[in-house]
């Protein structure tokens, strides 16, 4: 059976503006939900955010991945859910050449991709479980555009945030998001004096409050 649900525009221009400096491994300091554990950018520098469509295919078959390329708008995240496999690539050349014409943000993949060097190519964005000539068909069994799947054990719906860069992947309801960005930006902006204070001789502990545990 296939389901195709309308795409979902959850993610505001005000909210991509707020989370163009925000970096994941900040958020990190914040909560531990939300995080894709596991995944790893085929190229290094990586950085997108944008808007989820989320994908969930049987292990074979790639057929959902492909009607998605219909749905999608400039700026969005495709998201997909293997159904647990991690040995096969549903995403390779064909599909990113699509996707890059389509001006998407990037691809997350809960299984593999294949075809590195043409993606690279392309510059397209990508994150994925790990690499794999065996790729999957398009078969016509089944699957999914626009519902909630699980990817490394995190629910993404359509229309989440997507926040990427060189160190892994944050999802995030949109209702949610403004508060962590806002404090994820003042964090990093207190960075600055942190370091100002490093290079004043004071030490690391007591700015961080570390010491006390040592007195």
């Amino acid at each position: 059976m296939f389901r195709l649900n309308p795409r979902v525009q959850g993610v505001s221009p005000e909210l991509l503006h707020l989370y163009q400096k925000v970096c994941p491994s900040t958020i990190g300091h914040l909560t531990d939900f939300g995080f894709l554990k596991g995944m790893h950018p085929l190229f290094r520098p990586i950085r997108f955010v944008g808007n989820a469509v989320t994908v969930r295919i049987p292990h074979i078959d790639s057929s959902a991945v492909h009607k998605a390329l219909d749905l999608v708008e400039p700026g969005d995240v495709i998201v997909i859910d293997m159904s647990g496999d991690t040995e096969r690539a549903c995403w390779g050349g064909g599909v990113s050449y699509a996707a890059n014409f389509k001006k998407i943000a990037g691809v997350i993949i809960a299984g593999c991709a294949t075809d590195v060097n043409e993606i690279k190519e392309l510059g397209l964005p990508v994150f994925s479980l790990g690499v794999s000539p065996l790729t999957t068909r398009v078969l016509g069994i089944e699957g999914e555009i626009n519902t909630t799947i699980s990817v490394c054990g995190v629910s993404v719906n359509p229309g989440d945030l997507i926040v990427a860069d060189d160190d892994g992947v944050f999802v995030i309801n949109p209702k949610d998001a403004v508060e962590y960005g806002k404090k994820a930006l003042q964090m990093q902006e207190s960075e600055i004096e942190t370091k100002r204070k490093l290079d004043a001789g004071v030490s690391l502990a007591s700015l961080t409050g570390a010491s006390r545990f040592f007195e």
